[in-house]
Parts: structure tokens; C-alpha cells; sequence
């Protein structure tokens, strides 16, 4: 296995430097799909492009021995507006693609379906809920999933979060010759901010509450007729997150009921808390020792959102961090982007790619492992269901 991810090294690594050197923005990655669909297609997989509806989004499939268990390796390839590949999706597109073909060239005789999944936006629209509403995790009997960090390790948790859009509308007026005559939709939104502001000393310090102005207006001396924020909301679990949600919303509303101004609350996603199966992360963190990582570190305290906690609600999930950035470095920066084709970046790739199909084939080799990973699966949905 390590053998084939070595032999493959170069062509990894060049799929890993084209997408960090053509970033492209959710929903629009069609040169990473096109370079990653085309790699597949050249190794025998069969590719499905367009699903769910996502011009981005694909499914290439391999089938080996008339099939057997089937194992998802996830990939998202979406780079940040205005910064690249902060977030190192270049790193995970590659080792992914990487694992899969490696993968295929060392199954022998054991009946497996290797599929990989090109889920477009994560940073955005999150092309991962779509593909879910469409039923195309549904038949997976586990996913795995790859990215960098700061830290070899495994994610132990995620944060449950919304992402909302706060529109206001009020009426345009001049600013200085008739201001009586308007209503300011900025007004409504400055005083959701400091409404928000309020609100941070009295919930747990677990939640996460950050937002932005996407729309403030259109010039000082015009009272804003149009005005919108965007705002992260995040929990360590939803049942808190949502009596959370509706003290923001009502802050808002206040806004709007003290402004005289209209309020459209608008959903853009939803992400839910990461099902976590132990077993399945150990075996991650098994492989990557044996692929010949040397430092292994404790799951993160502090964590994000991710749209693969959804999937993990569905199938037994699990994603492997790796290091490439020195400890402590925060992704969506800089630092992130210079290192994504570093010699760091590189190796981080390749160990990534022997780890995610280390961790396939024990696996598809072993059925009571895996039976062993479902059934604490199924466990831990039981209790994460408990508390929707």
C-alpha cells in the first residue's frame, strides 16, 4: 500500500500544487474537479459529475470483485475569498484521491466499492447538505476524511452552528435634507451587533457568535433603504444551540420592531455536532503511526463547524488531521497558504494518503472491525439523538 501511495508521490503532489495555485470559491472549482475526475477516470474509477445538482460536486466509483463493503474517502477543494487555501483543502483533495487510487491497486482479492466524493463549498453553501438531501451517503458503511492542521490528530468533536443572513429593509431618504423621512435598515443592524454584544455574557462559553456586514448601504448621504449581516451562531450541542438561535433572532427582531424597519431572517445552513466513533478514530491514529508520523497529539479543545458532521449522523465518520504547520498556527491565515506547498505540505500529503488507505483496507480486510465500528455507531447516533 505504502508503496503505491510512494509511487504515486509526484502526481499527488502536482494535483496538490495546481489546486493551491488555482484557487477557486465554492461552487466554482471546476479546474480542481476537472484535475481530480480526470486522475480518477485514468486509474479505472467511474465518475458521476453534476450530482445533487452541484455543477462541482462528483462521485467517481470503484467496484472490485463484485463489491463488498463500501467505503466513502471525502474531499472538498474550495479555497477562501480574498486569501486561497487558507484552510489546506488543497492538501485534502490530493491525499484523498491519493488514498482511493493506492487503494484500489492493493485490494488482492477482497470484494470492496471505493468511492470518492468531491463535495464542493464547504466553506460557503456547504455542498455536503445537498448531497445528503439526495440520499448519496446513504448506502456508505463508513467515510473518512482528511485534513491539515496544526497537529497530527483526529477530530474528537465538532461545534453544532447555524449560518443566518439578517435582512433589513427600510426606506431611503436624503441624509441631511430629509432624514425624518427615512428609515435606516443600518440601524437595524448596528443595534443587532451591540444586542449580540450583550447577549455573549450570558450564554456558555462554548457558544460562538461572529458576524459581518455584507450589505451597509450604498452612500453616507442616502439613509439606507437595504442592509444585511451574516452571522456564525455555534454550540457544542444543538438542543443549546437553538434556545440560543432564538435570543439572536429576537435580537434582531428588537432591532427591527425599535427601527421601524422590516426583518427577513434567512437560514443558509445548518451544521450539526459530529457523531464521534472512537474505534474509528483510533484505527486513523493506528495508521498514521504505522505510515510513519511521529508525533500524535489529543483531539483539539477548541474546534469548529463542519457539513461532515452531517454525513457522521448518517454513517460512522471520522477525519484525520495532519500536521503541516507549526503548532499552534491558526488556518484561515496566511501562514496556511504559504505552507499548503511547503515540504511540510507535501509530506503531510503523502503520509495523509497512506493513512486513509491503511485505515480503509484494515477495514474492508477485516469484517468484525468494521461490524465492531458500526455497532458504536449506532450507539453513539442512539444518545446524539437523545438530545435533539
Amino acid at each position: 500500500m505504502y508503496a503505491s501511495v510512494d509511487n504515486l508521490r509526484d502526481s499527488i503532489i502536482d494535483i496538490n500544487d495546481f489546486i493551491h495555485d488555482h484557487p477557486e470559491l465554492g461552487n466554482n472549482e471546476f479546474q480542481a474537479v476537472e484535475l481530480l475526475t480526470r486522475t480518477l477516470s485514468d486509474h479505472h474509477f467511474h465518475v458521476e459529475q453534476g450530482v445533487a445538482d452541484l455543477p462541482t460536486a462528483f462521485i467517481a466509483t470503484y467496484t472490485h470483485n463484485g463489491g463488498g463493503p463500501r467505503i466513502g474517502l471525502l474531499c472538498e477543494y474550495d479555497a477562501l475569498p480574498g486569501l486561497g487555501h487558507g484552510c489546506g483543502h488543497n492538501l485534502q483533495a490530493s491525499s484523498i484521491v491519493g488514498a482511493a487510487i493506492a487503494l484500489s491497486q492493493n485490494l488482492g482479492d477482497l470484494p470492496a466499492t471505493i468511492l470518492v466524493y468531491g463535495t464542493p463549498a464547504e466553506e460557503t453553501t456547504s455542498g455536503k447538505l445537498p448531497m445528503i438531501r439526495a440520499g448519496l451517503f446513504d448506502d456508505l458503511d463508513v467515510a473518512l476524511m482528511m485534513h491539515g492542521g496544526d497537529r497530527t490528530t483526529v477530530d474528537g468533536k465538532s461545534l453544532a452552528m447555524n449560518l443566518i443572513d439578517f435582512v433589513f429593509e427600510g426606506k431611503a431618504a436624503h441624509a441631511a435634507v430629509a432624514p425624518e423621512k427615512g428609515i435606516s435598515a443600518l440601524d437595524g443592524i448596528l443595534m443587532t451587533f451591540n444586542a449580540i454584544e450583550y447577549l455573549r455574557e450570558h450564554v456558555r462559553p462554548d457558544v460562538k457568535m461572529h458576524g459581518v456586514i455584507t450589505n451597509g448601504g450604498v452612500a453616507a448621504n442616502i439613509v439606507p433603504d437595504l442592509a444585511v449581516a451574516q452571522f456564525y451562531v455555534r454550540a457544542a450541542d444543538r438542543p443549546y444551540l437553538d434556545t440560543v438561535l432564538e435570543r439572536v433572532y429576537n435580537a434582531a427582531r428588537g432591532a427591527a420592531l425599535s427601527t421601524g424597519s422590516k426583518l427577513t431572517i434567512n437560514q443558509v445552513k445548518k451544521c450539526e455536532n459530529k457523531v464521534n466513533v472512537d474505534k474509528l478514530n483510533q484505527l486513523l491514529l493506528k495508521n498514521a503511526e504505522e505510515a510513519g508520523i511521529k508525533e500524535i497529539s489529543p483531539p483539539r479543545s477548541s474546534t469548529g463547524s463542519t457539513d461532515f458532521g452531517n454525513v457522521t449522523y448518517l454513517v460512522p465518520g471520522a477525519c484525520l488531521r495532519v500536521a503541516f504547520v507549526p503548532f499552534g498556527t491558526s488556518s484561515h491565515s496566511t501562514e496556511w497558504v504559504e505552507a499548503g506547498i511547503s515540504e511540510a505540505g507535501h509530506n503531510a500529503v503523502i503520509s495523509a494518503a497512506k493513512s486513509i488507505a491503511g485505515t480503509a483496507y484494515d477495514l474492508i480486510e477485516n469484517p468484525s472491525l468494521l461490524q465492531e465500528v458500526k455497532e458504536e455507531f449506532h450507539n453513539a447516533k442512539e444518545a446524539f439523538l437523545k438530545n435533539l
